[in-house]
């Protein structure tokens, strides 16, 4: 699906997710901050991104990188 619509979002989002499920966090967090890339205006979709990055460095241990993901979301879910 990639291939066809490069420039979709949505599909790099569930991508991240995908690969928060198969324990690459490292793919996961660049994965959805691509989607942010290409969000625009689409605040949902980018707190959700930013939820997501919080999810994989929570599994990291990076419980600060993780506490500033959330913040992120939350600002954009306003």
């Amino acid at each position: 699906a990639l291939r066809i619509e490069p420039r979709n979002p949505r599909l790099w989002q569930e991508l991240a997710r995908v690969r928060l499920k198969q324990g690459e966090y490292a793919q996961s967090e660049s994965t959805a901050a691509r989607s942010n890339s290409w969000a625009g205006s689409d605040d949902g979709l980018r707190a959700e991104n930013w939820r997501l990055i919080a999810e994989t460095r929570t599994a990291r241990g990076d419980a600060e990188g993780a506490r500033a993901a959330l913040e992120r979301s939350k600002r954009l879910a306003r």
